[in-house]
């Protein structure tokens, strides 16, 4: 245990350790994945390289994530083998890099960190910052059956889980859970015919997590926004969503590895599947109904 206690404190690398190893180019890789996918170009740390999370790891086609050859050859030009660690990294306190931390679990890729506090952390604390485009010499990967059904949920996955009366976690804001809005605050309101949330999941948003600094907070507050206020606990299979699965890949991070919950799911279908779909239940408090 660590001494935020932690469930797998290992799964969490401080800036420091970063700024130790930058030169540990044969066994470690930095992978910085945004929102923004501009910034990486703007300066990030030395030896990283960008994961863009929308050419990168997603099907170019159909909704879905790139392929086990698809992703080999990704890690391969990144200088990313089997045995390497990879520490991820990016804005808005590492939300989007939880999500492609969380694909690289898809593939079972074993040695998958966080840099505690993201890159705005790297920044305030005054760090060197490259514009640099680093080059490794290729790797040699070889990806496992992608894990869909183990860490993540479908739609009839969720249908299931509603009937057997089991705990859903809606991660957006509380705009979007009221079904006010569509998007994030901010964003422009596309993606889903209809608001509101899966009927019964309760609305944690996924920022709640975070420190000001963007590291994540200790065990003991981690379980009062979730078990005490909540009602979650660690034997219960757990389903979180959002929009599209990224900021939810945050909250299973959370759960997963903080928390130390065995049975963590995120649906990365999300609400612009679940808003889109004919027939589904569904709460709307601004539209006072729940069908």
């Amino acid at each position: 245990m660590s001494e935020n206690g932690y469930a797998n404190p290992d799964v969490l690398v401080s800036t420091e350790w970063v700024a130790e190893n930058l030169g540990d180019t044969e066994n470690v890789r930095l992978v910085e994945s945004n929102e923004d996918v501009l910034l990486y170009s703007t300066g990030h740390v030395p030896n990283a390289v960008h994961i863009d999370w929308v050419a990168d790891l997603n099907d170019p086609v159909r909704r879905d994530y790139l392929s086990a050859e698809r992703f080999e050859d990704l890690l391969e030009r990144n200088g990313i083998s089997n045995d390497t660690t990879v520490v991820f990294y990016g804005d808005k306190n590492n939300w989007w890099a939880t999500y492609a931390y969380w694909v690289f679990k898809l593939f079972g890729h074993k040695n998958s960190k966080l840099m505690n506090g993201g890159r705005q952390k790297w920044i305030d604390e005054g760090r060197e910052l490259s514009r640099d485009v680093p080059q490794f010499p290729r790797g040699d990967y070889m990806a496992k059956q992608r894990a869909d059904y183990k860490i993540r949920a479908f739609r009839d996955d969720v249908l299931e889980h509603l009937a057997q009366n089991q705990p859903l976690v809606d991660v957006r804001s509380p705009q979007e859970y009221r079904g006010e809005l569509l998007h994030m605050p901010g964003s422009p309101q596309e993606g889903a015919l209809r608001g509101g949330h899966i009927r019964g999941a309760r609305n944690v948003v996924w920022s709640q997590a975070v420190n000001p600094d963007g590291t994540f907070k200790s065990v003991a507050e981690l379980r009062r926004i979730y078990e005490e206020e909540q009602g979650l606990s660690p034997d219960q299979n757990v389903i979180a969503y959002c929009r599209i699965g990224e900021r939810s890949s945050h909250t299973w991070f959370v759960l997963t590895h903080l928390l130390g919950y065995p049975s963590v799911r995120n649906y990365d279908g999300s609400w612009t599947e679940w808003g889109n779909l004919v027939g589904v239940p569904i709460e709307n408090p601004s539209k006072e109904g729940s069908e």
